[in-house]
């Protein structure tokens, strides 16, 4: 069997031999010659179906051979037959609610917070004409009813690193297609397919990219609901640029490397975080039957001020997003998770003085003296003892 580093370095090339090159091209076209218009039209067809493969690449909003080899290669790193790129995360969370909802005839979502705060407000607002119902992960089958087209949940979560139970989600969830945010762990450290999940979404733009220099999200799952993906994806024109494409698919050859080296870092971070006077809680996910790994992100609260205590920071980036090869901290409840009321967040697990971090490849003990100076440098009252390494179980 091969292994996932030789996948991730290979995936996606079957072709690159026959071209007579080495590095995977960057095809730039928008149209493509059709000298047989009829034979042209059919491709277009095809297309409009959502097939995967046609005579004629016709137009790039229809299909890009760039973007075809990263979808091959996230997908063999998933274990699933295809995978369907976006221009965005969110566009890809869009699509799979179309895909799934809408255009199934099923407008109701049962999803399980926290989730990334775009995604949650995307389905509560009601934008795609489906309405959505918040549980517990433990209560998923309460909440399905005969018009439920989805099931959502994060697993790490975000930004509390929650971990969910995939296969008991599934199990509640029947005949309803899940979908499971994999951002967090990577397929390097869990495969969601694996456990039952019909959708296995990525914002590209963090790990899989990996340099904070490419927008891009992914779902990996079955050719069947790829076909809809893909139809949604023309019709809406949300494509993935092919250099986008190309920085995503050379992302991945090394991400095992870059997501070992930063879980290994993040792991000594968390237990120093968890012995700070400054520091209340961390939550750092633990090893279990679904994660290889516990990953590079960690959230912990602080007795102090949030905002002041990255003000204070001088080598960590303040900044949305996560999964770069520089170290990334963020306030989840004035930043990725504003537009979530206040009270919802916090019963899902989110306190006002949670921080979120991203650690990323910098040397770990340089990281370490950052946090320490930024929490010494502010004033707090130490209202209760510090809590111990809090590992996030599975729910």
């Amino acid at each position: 069997m091969t292994r996932i580093e030789t996948i991730a370095v290979h995936g996606g090339r079957d072709d690159l031999a026959e071209l007579g090159v080495h590095a995977p091209p960057i095809d730039l076209s928008t149209t493509y010659p059709v000298p047989d218009q009829a034979l042209g039209g059919e491709a277009l067809g095809e297309w409009a179906t959502g097939t995967a493969r046609a005579a004629s690449p016709v137009y790039a909003r229809l299909h890009n051979p760039t973007v075809a080899r990263f979808e091959q290669a996230l997908a063999a790193l998933e274990h699933t037959e295809t995978s369907v790129a976006f221009g965005s995360g969110m566009a890809a969370v869009t699509a799979v609610v179309q895909a799934a909802c809408v255009m199934a005839g099923k407008p109701h979502v049962v999803a399980v917070r926290p989730l990334y705060g775009g995604t949650d407000h995307l389905l509560s607002s009601g934008l795609l004409g489906v309405t959505t119902t918040y549980v517990e992960a433990g209560l998923v089958s309460s909440a399905i009813r005969p018009d439920t087209g989805l099931v959502v949940v994060e697993t790490p979560a975000n930004p509390n690193l929650d971990l969910v139970d995939i296969e008991h989600v599934v199990r509640q969830a029947g005949s309803v297609p899940v979908m499971v945010d994999n951002t967090f762990a990577t397929p390097i450290l869990q495969n969601p397919a694996l456990h039952g999940a019909s959708y296995v979404l990525h914002s590209g733009t963090k790990y899989l990219g990996g340099h904070g220099d490419v927008l891009g999200g992914v779902v990996a799952c079955s050719e069947e609901r790829a076909a809809a993906l893909r139809q949604v994806r023309i019709i809406t024109g949300a494509v993935l640029h092919p250099l986008g494409g190309y920085l995503l698919h050379r992302g991945l050859a090394t991400l095992p490397l870059r997501v070992e080296a930063a879980s290994r870092s993040a792991a000594l971070l968390a237990l120093r975080l968890a012995e700070h006077d400054a520091v209340e809680f961390v939550r750092y996910p633990s090893t279990s039957r679904q994660m290889r790994g516990t990953g590079a992100m960690i959230a912990f609260g602080v007795h102090g001020d949030p905002v002041e205590v990255v003000r204070r920071l001088k080598l960590i980036t303040p900044a949305v997003s996560l999964g770069s090869v520089d170290t990334l901290i963020e306030h989840p409840s004035a930043l990725t998770h504003r537009l979530v009321p206040d009270e919802e967040l916090r019963a899902s697990g989110v306190p006002d003085n949670l921080l979120r971090i991203s650690v990323g490849l910098e040397h770990v003990e340089d990281i370490w003296e950052d946090l320490n100076a930024a929490l010494c440098d502010v004033a707090y009252v130490k209202s209760s003892p510090t809590d111990f390494l809090v590992m996030a179980a599975t729910r």
